[in-house]
């Protein structure tokens, strides 16, 4: 089988839980940059890369790279990628998105008209054609220019991969599925520790935690672009990785994950996600507020998403609901807290600084991952 170069972009910030779960696979790692991890595998690493990657957006196939500082060279550079080698005659292509950072290349729109007329004019004379009907299978093609370095990418994904499909409905300011799943894995837990969400909204971070927990791959029950891509992948690769995915699949467990929020309504989707995503019976959600936070355990984990207070009314009552977030956890002495916001005065009205912190980008919106580490729990005797 042919080696590829797979790029999988994810959150800023999060490449080294990416490249973990790349290496974890079995796949070489090629290059990390900021935002995306490129590795290299056959054409069996697209099907199982998007049916067991928690923390990417998509998988692209790396078609090309190369420098350019005018239109000309993106022109002509484009034009000298193969494209023959992965888009058929019939194949729909486009370029669908374009982003530049620190590149003199710079307008999206002019981007992607240059590389579409690139890529016509090379299978024009390949295919000895002058029209193309374009109604076969979808190529969507996506590029990124750093510093004048343009890196070129088919999208084997299709819709991102953060909609696992248990989510149609979500809470207000919902976080995404994959960061959700990034936030978890940065964290020592593991599904025989405790895990309660004081801020839970439609579940994402209690279910993310549970389909780990019973591992559950996270792209088992959705399509993929590159399905219909039979020049390139066979279609038994797709049934071989989602068979993977069901052999590891152990529901069967015992587990102490608690979703919390004030809101009622929210608790109902909550639920619903749940049992969407196969694991309503291993998280119980309960209708609390913050300031009542409690469990009887002992070495628990609280990860969580609290409001940020983008509105100017809920940033009024964010001092409030920090203070009692602080004042709830200091009762729990054995516990560890993680939570992610961009709300400035976190630490102070939690009334503790963060062990750590790491700086995310959850899109365009800078946030930090805030870690309070308690007590490890004492090794049990053989």
């Amino acid at each position: 089988m042919q080696t590829m170069e797979w790029i999988a972009p994810c959150h800023f910030g999060l490449e080294s839980v990416l490249k973990r779960e790349i290496q974890d696979l079995g796949y070489e790692i090629s290059q990390v940059e900021d935002g995306r991890v490129t590795f290299r595998g056959g054409t069996d690493a697209a099907c199982r890369a998007n049916i067991f990657l928690r923390t990417a957006e998509r998988v692209l196939l790396k078609a090309g790279s190369f420098r350019a500082v005018t239109f000309e060279e993106l022109f002509q550079n484009t034009k000298d990628i193969p494209w023959e080698r992965y888009i058929p005659r019939n194949g729909k292509f486009w370029v669908t998105k374009a982003a530049s950072v620190k590149s003199r290349l710079f307008s999206p729109s002019d981007i992607q008209s240059v590389m579409k007329k690139a890529m016509v004019e090379r299978l024009k004379s390949c295919y000895h054609t002058e029209w193309f009907q374009e109604d076969g299978a979808s190529y969507p093609v996506r590029v990124f220019l750093m510093k004048d370095i343009v890196t070129v990418g088919i999208d084997t994904t299709g819709v991102s991969l953060h909609k696992r499909g248990y989510r149609p409905a979500a809470g207000k300011a919902p976080i995404a599925e994959n960061l959700a799943a990034a936030l978890i894995m940065l964290t020592p837990w593991k599904r025989d520790r405790i895990l309660v969400d004081p801020f839970c909204g439609s579940g994402t971070i209690p279910i993310e935690a549970a389909m780990m927990a019973a591992n559950i791959a996270p792209g088992m029950n959705r399509e993929f672009t590159a399905e219909e891509w039979t020049n390139l992948i066979d279609r038994k690769y797709w049934y071989e990785a989602v068979n993977e995915a069901h052999d590891l699949i152990d529901t069967d467990i015992d587990t102490d994950i608690q979703g919390y929020d004030i809101d009622g309504n929210v608790l109902k989707t909550a639920r619903k996600n749940a049992a969407d995503a196969g694991v309503d019976h291993l998280i119980h959600f309960q209708q609390r507020e913050v300031s009542r936070l409690s469990h009887p355990g002992k070495y628990g984990f609280i990860i969580t998403n609290p409001p940020y207070g983008e509105r100017l009314e809920e940033k009024e009552a964010l001092p409030k609901l920090y203070r009692e977030f602080g004042e709830s956890f200091r009762r729990l002495d054995t516990w560890s807290a993680y939570m992610i916001t961009s709300y400035d005065d976190a630490e102070r009205y939690f009334g503790r600084k963060a062990d750590r912190n790491r700086k995310i980008y959850n899109g365009m919106l800078r946030t930090y991952f805030y870690q309070f580490t308690g007590p490890k729990p004492p090794k049990q005797k053989r």
